[in-house]
């Protein structure tokens, strides 16, 4: 039988002694750090912009400032997709669109499968006012948008 020294009394233990997994999980609930102890972020309040600190990562643009990533996300079709913002200008009006491209990436995340685009979620009169305002779609907002996007793309292929 292997023996180890424990970290908790200094004495030689059995690997399997359950009182040494006690004493861990009790060290841990009850040994925290007194600066562990934050309330979490109000993200309902955040939503509807009443919360004293808002989650910075409630928005796309928050999430990529926050994170220095773009936020993936599990689709309706049970795929991975990632998500940037493309902008083109309407040829008509003058002014910028912004949408949606989603990425799909192979489930081993090893390469680029496929993508769908979201119709138009944003306008600006520059190409940096539509960006911006696609910035400030909340993440649910964004991965409504990619569902619609799936259902759309299952439609086109049904038919």
């Amino acid at each position: 039988m292997r023996r180890t020294r424990s970290r908790l009394s200094g004495r030689m233990k059995d690997e399997d002694d359950p009182g040494m997994y006690e004493e861990l999980e009790r060290r841990a609930l009850f040994d925290l750090p007194a600066d562990d102890q934050e309330p979490p972020p109000d993200i309902v309040g955040a939503l509807r912009g009443g919360a004293e600190e808002t989650a910075q990562d409630v928005t796309l643009g928050g999430y990529i400032a926050e994170h220095d990533r773009v936020p993936a996300f599990e689709g309706s079709d049970g795929q991975p997709y990632t998500v940037d913002i493309d902008v083109d200008r309407d040829e008509e009006t003058g002014r910028f669109a912004a949408f949606l491209v989603f990425i799909r990436w192979a489930a081993t995340g090893a390469g680029i499968m496929d993508h769908v685009e979201s119709g138009d979620i944003a306008h600006g009169d520059t190409e940096d006012d539509a960006r911006r305002a696609a910035l400030d779609l909340t993440l649910y907002e964004i991965k409504a948008e990619l569902d619609a996007a799936i259902a759309r793309r299952k439609e086109a292929l049904e038919d």
